[in-house]
């Protein structure tokens, strides 16, 4: 019995290809660039000797470099999840990196294995691609998560800095150094713009929809109304803490509920392909006699088209809204 290692090869150099991109994205922009940096990244920008107004202007540009390209044919896939993930490279650059795994991967398929030229492109664009796609929603998943957690905490530092006293833009500004990033540096940014003269519940507003998240909707909405009706807004804001703590301590519970279902899912959907990668791996020729068959290929088609089906029913079924 012969033993294929090619299907082992592709999963080597796919998970390869992902680790470059952050290697490479780390190499660029130092460490500050990482959500578990102690110190935010505006911060560390400032202390750097670099002006409010120039920090700013260049945190700015990162937050709003990804909006204007979900037309691009290819990028238009991923334009969303980097805008929210707050990708520091640039649409090109990003491409350039897609472009740079394609031909890094092209290159160790036609060292490592056998397949023909136009199987190697089409799975060296696919992993290129796919590595790039894989590693920017994970990390806008990452970041939208630690966002979620501080939020309560962020929006309780506020009250308090408002019930001693402190303005509400000044209050912001002593939460945005108090508080490590993700949510840090957008905090920051507010009280920036707020220092040159945007209103505070727009910029709020802008961040909500930027990160299309609700809880800060509310928060928008809140000051908003302050700032037009009056009130006591440690108050209001007090409320808010406590919805958004109920919120996510019942999005927690639904996770743990529906956690068996989802690896449920997950190992069904993947079963297949794991076997499919197993027996070729024990016996290459195991599909000899059949490959042959002109109802191979529609046979093989439909039963991807089944796995996708499948996949997509079974994140309909455990996709909770809390």
């Amino acid at each position: 019995m012969n033993l294929s290692i090619e299907p082992l090869i592709y999963i080597g150099i796919f998970v390869g290809v992902i680790m470059l991109v952050e290697g490479v994205y780390l190499m660029v922009f130092g460490k500050t660039i990482s959500l578990s940096a102690r110190v935010n990244r505006r911060l560390s920008l400032l202390e750097k000797g670099s002006s409010r107004e120039d920090v700013l202007a260049k945190l700015r540009k990162e937050l709003d470099q990804h909006t204007g390209t979900r037309t691009i044919p290819l990028y238009s896939l991923i334009a969303d999840k980097a805008q929210k993930a707050n990708i520091a490279f640039t649409p090109p650059q990003l491409m350039m990196v897609m472009a740079g795994l394609t031909v890094a991967s092209f290159m160790l398929l036609t060292i490592l294995t056998g397949a023909s030229f136009p199987i190697r492109l089409l799975v060296s664009v696919g992993m290129g691609v796919g590595a790039v796609f894989y590693w920017v929603n994970s990390k806008a998943k990452k970041r939208l998560s630690m966002l979620e957690e501080q939020l309560p905490d962020a929006v309780e530092l506020i009250v308090r800095s408002l019930r001693v006293g402190h303005p509400f833009v000044s209050a912001i500004n002593t939460v945005a150094k108090e508080m490590s990033d993700p949510l840090g540096s957008e905090l920051g940014i507010i009280a920036d713009e707020a220092a040159y003269g945007r209103d505070v519940a727009e910029s709020i507003q802008a961040m909500a929809e930027r990160l299309d998240m609700q809880d800060l909707r509310f928060l928008a909405v809140a000051v908003g109304i302050q700032q037009t009706s009056g009130g006591n807004l440690a108050e209001i804001l007090e409320g808010l803490a406590n919805v958004i703590r109920a919120r996510f301590k019942l999005f927690r519970k639904v996770n743990a509920i529906t956690a068996e279902a989802k690896w449920s899912g997950m190992f069904l959907s993947a079963f297949p392909v794991l076997a499919l990668i197993g027996i070729n791996v024990a016996q290459p020729d195991y599909y000899a006699d059949v490959m042959e068959s002109p109802m191979f290929i529609p046979a093989c088609a439909v039963v991807a088209v089944m796995l996708g089906v499948n996949v997509i029913f079974m994140r309909m079924m455990v996709n909770i809204k809390v």
